[in-house]
Formats: structure tokens, C-alpha cells, sequence
């Protein structure tokens, strides 16, 4: 595996996540459910070759490949899709599987065709400590929950869409029902938040014994992600956002979140040539 370059290993995989998505899209235009069989095997392809490629990156880094842009998306994609298939048989949404794959094959492809995101390579530095990778880590899993609770939040504005005009064939008739797609939005949004609640809770361990080592627009971009959810949940808990708004505020703040990830990368400072893995191999 090692003689393969890690890059190659994430092609593979953006390359089955993208058959994926076609061949959802081909059955769907032909009004036909697409076979829940092949997609759990491209979608699996995919994951297995996108976790070589990752184990690659972590071995150069010898940490977790969460270093630079492309690995931050690269990640994101690995941790929406494992969560998709512990809890996509347990749904029983037959279209999950389609949205997964559109969201890993946009993630991995753009990441992979932006070549200035992999440009600077970060050594973990030594010393450092492993409880900052298990707060990093667990930060972006919980974006890969937020990730597919923006995807069942767009088949939620479908089923809406459909039951006002009255389409109810064809894709349409596919979708969950409404109450199905609620109820699921609300576990997906509550495991999110409790998730990145407990990533900034190590991350402020750590940072009130080294206030120095955070940049300050990473706490505030950060803290600003999790308040929105937070907030976001509790009012879905109170009865005040519900509906097409819940939807349409979980899709906006997935968007918001993957934009700032780009906004953390570069507040990060550059690596000193010690610091910056040799190879990518």
C-alpha cells in the first residue's frame, strides 16, 4: 500500500463516490429507485480507499491528515460517509446514500482539484500534544454529522416541495416523510452539537493552559459554528424553529462551517522547515 501515493488512494475514492452519484442520478431520471446493494458497495469502495489514503497522510504527518485544506475536506468527506454507513441502514432512507455521495465525490473531487490547498504539507510538531488531535478530530466529525444533517435537510425542503405541488412520482416518491425526515434531522442535529460541545470542551482545556498556541480567529470562527447550532437546537427544542426554517438554518450553517474551515487553515501559522513533511507519499 505504502508504494501507491496517497493522492492516488483519494482519487480511487472520489472516483466511486462519483459512480455513486451517477448512478443514483441515471436511476432517478429514469424514475426508478436505484439499487440500494451497489450503492453500499461503491460507497464502501470509496470509504475503504479514502481511509488508505488518509493513513497514508497520517503516517507522513505522523498525527491525524488534518494538517492543511485538502485533508480538513478530505476528512470531513471520510467522517460524513462512515457516519452514513453506521445509521443508513438503520434510517431506511434509500436516498441518503444518493446525497452522500454527491456530498463526498463535490468534497473529495474539489479538494483534490485545488492543488494550492495541498500545498503546504504540516509535520506534527513534537511535543505536541495528542489531546489537540483528538480535539481537531472530533471537531470535524462532528461537521461530517452536521454534513449529512444538511442533506436530510434538503430532502426534507423536497418532500415539502412535493406535497405543495402535488408531485408525488418519480423522485418525489422516494423521499421519507415529513415526520420521518423531522424526527431524523432533530437526532443528526443534537448528535452534532453534542459532538463539537465536547471537541471545544478538550480544545479549552488545553488553550487555558497555553492561551498563545490558538489564534484568536480560530476561537471566534470556532465558537461562532457551535453558538449557531447550539442556539439552533435549543429552539428546535422549544418549538420556535421548526419546518423549512430548521431545514434552510442547518443547510446555511454546513455552508458556513465548511467556509470556515478555509478561515482556520489560514489562521494557522506557517510551518517552519522542520516542521513541513518531506513527501506525500
Amino acid at each position: 500500500m505504502s508504494s501507491i501515493p496517497d493522492r492516488t488512494w483519494l482519487w480511487f475514492a472520489a472516483t466511486f463516490y462519483l459512480a455513486g452519484f451517477i448512478l443514483g442520478t441515471v436511476a432517478l431520471l429514469r424514475e426508478r429507485r436505484h439499487s440500494r446493494t451497489w450503492m453500499y458497495i461503491l460507497i464502501w469502495a470509496g470509504f475503504l480507499f479514502q481511509t488508505c489514503g488518509l493513513a497514508l497522510r497520517g503516517k507522513a504527518v505522523h498525527g491525524c491528515p488534518i494538517s492543511n485544506l485538502f485533508e480538513l475536506f478530505q476528512f470531513t468527506a471520510w467522517s460524513a460517509t462512515s457516519l452514513y454507513l453506521v445509521i443508513g441502514p438503520t434510517f431506511r432512507l434509500s436516498l441518503l446514500g444518493y446525497f452522500n455521495a454527491c456530498l463526498s465525490a463535490t468534497l473529495t473531487c474539489v479538494s483534490l482539484l485545488v492543488p494550492v490547498w495541498d500545498s503546504i504539507h504540516r509535520a506534527k510538531t513534537p511535543g505536541s500534544s495528542p489531546w489537540i488531535e483528538f480535539h481537531a478530530a472530533l471537531a470535524l466529525f462532528s461537521y461530517g454529522v452536521f454534513g449529512l444533517l444538511a442533506l436530510t435537510s434538503i430532502m426534507y425542503l423536497l418532500q415539502v416541495f412535493s406535497l405543495k405541488r402535488q408531485h408525488l412520482r418519480g423522485f418525489f416518491s422516494f423521499l421519507p416523510s415529513i415526520v420521518d425526515l423531522d424526527h431524523i434531522n432533530l437526532r443528526l442535529l443534537t448528535a452534532g452539537t453534542v459532538l463539537m460541545t465536547a471537541a471545544l470542551s478538550v480544545g479549552y482545556v488545553h488553550w487555558v493552559h497555553d492561551r498563545d498556541s490558538v489564534p484568536a480567529i480560530k476561537i471566534i470562527v470556532t465558537g461562532s459554528i457551535w453558538a449557531a447550532y447550539a442556539v439552533a437546537l435549543i429552539l428546535r427544542l422549544r418549538g420556535i424553529l421548526l419546518t423549512k426554517r430548521l431545514a434552510w438554518t442547518c443547510i446555511v450553517l454546513f455552508v458556513a462551517a465548511l467556509y470556515s474551515l478555509g478561515i482556520i487553515e489560514s489562521s494557522r501559522k506557517t510551518p517552519t522547515a522542520g516542521q513541513t513533511a518531506a513527501s506525500h507519499e
